[in-house]
This record gives C-alpha cells, sequence and structure tokens, in this order.
C-alpha cells in the first residue's frame, strides 16, 4: 500500500480540472450576476426613454390651426399612451408597470407666487401606485415632480409631467436583482404650442378614457 500511496502523493495530474471545479460555482455568479446587472440598467433606460418620449408626444398632440389655440381629445391621449406600450415592446409596459399622466398649470397669471393646478391626469396599467397628485388639486407649492427637481408651468401655458413605475423581472433569480424593487422614472415637457386649456376634454369618439 506504500507505494500506491506515495505515487498518489506525487500525481499531479487532473489538479487544473480540480481547480476549475472549486472556481466554477464563482465564475458563475459573476456572469449571471453582470448580466443580471446589464439587463436591470437597459430596462432602466428603456423606461426613462419611454417617459421621455411619452411627456414630448403629448406636449406635441393637438389639431387646429396656426391661427387658433389648439384642441385635444381623448382619442389622441389614447394614442399616445398606446404608443408608449407599442416602444417599450418586450416589457409589456402595461401590464408590469402604470403610467401617470398629468397636465399642470400655473394657478393665476402672472404666478407669481410659484403655485400649480391639476388640470387633468390620465393613467393606465396593472400595477397599483398610488397618485401623488390628484386632478383639481390646487395650490401645489413650487410643481410637481421628486424633491429637487419639481416643474411648473409658465404663465398661460401648462406643462406635461410623467411618471412610469415599472416592476422588474430578474431573468435568473431575486438574489440577483429582486423583482419587489420597482424602477420609477420622470419626465416633463411643457407644451410646444398655444393649446386650449377647456377642460373637460372632449371626446367626439366615445373612446375609453383613462382614468386614473
Amino acid at each position: 500500500m506504500a507505494r500506491p500511496l506515495a505515487d498518489l502523493r506525487h500525481d499531479h495530474s487532473a489538479v487544473a480540472l480540480m481547480e476549475f471545479a472549486m472556481a466554477l460555482p464563482l465564475f458563475l455568479v459573476m456572469g449571471f450576476g453582470g448580466a443580471e446587472l446589464a439587463n436591470y440598467v437597459t430596462t432602466k433606460m428603456r423606461v426613462s426613454q419611454a417617459a421621455l418620449h411619452l411627456a414630448d408626444h403629448a406636449a406635441r398632440m393637438g389639431t387646429g390651426t396656426l391661427l387658433a389655440a389648439k384642441t385635444i381629445s381623448e382619442t389622441q391621449i389614447n394614442d399616445v399612451l398606446t404608443g408608449a406600450g407599442l416602444q417599450a415592446g418586450e416589457l409589456d409596459l402595461y401590464a408590469n408597470g402604470r403610467v401617470i399622466l398629468t397636465n399642470i398649470e400655473p394657478v393665476a397669471d402672472p404666478n407669481t407666487n410659484y403655485r400649480y393646478k391639476v388640470t387633468w391626469q390620465r393613467c393606465r396599467g396593472s400595477q397599483a401606485l398610488p397618485l401623488e397628485y390628484t386632478t383639481g388639486q390646487t395650490n401645489i407649492q413650487d410643481g410637481v415632480g421628486p424633491a429637487g427637481q419639481k416643474v411648473g408651468a409658465p404663465n398661460g401655458s401648462a406643462t406635461i409631467y410623467v411618471k412610469i413605475f415599472y416592476r422588474y423581472k430578474p431573468l435568473f433569480a431575486q438574489s440577483f436583482v429582486s423583482d419587489l424593487t420597482p424602477i420609477t422614472d420622470t419626465a416633463s415637457m411643457t407644451i410646444r404650442e398655444r393649446r386650449d386649456l377647456t377642460v373637460p376634454i372632449p371626446n367626439p369618439d366615445n373612446v375609453p378614457i383613462s382614468s386614473c
């Protein structure tokens, strides 16, 4: 028995295989973790772009001539919301998230006290998200949005404020990125041209209203 044991002691074959087997779990964790992080960052960027584009499109919508204030309708609002869902693609924005589209205006002209009001709001998505602001709310000081990033509206005009809540689903397991940690992003755009700010918004086509 002594000779075989001595030979085994000095046998270095398959050492690389043993080292690889020991290091494989670490490499797997690093590889899966890197892929998960890259996917999370990409998803967050796409949600941010969806919020920005939705605010931009909602700020541009309207029909009318250059000589009159443009009017908007529920059909146009539904169109821009539907467009946001199509842009998000496989993220399935409205199944995994919620979109809140808010129109804010100054309470007075000139608005020397920097107070604003919410004249209308539309929401879409299956996920629950408490409203920060509600239709008809007035005297909102300094505007809407996260602290340090509040936005208002210019005198005689309005601003579109968008908030998107998205529940991220991990590629591999919750141990890398928990699906309980949502992605939230906001964007705002001042309306591009003179707009008829009359409410309620006309709905000649009787389309479903994406109420909040």
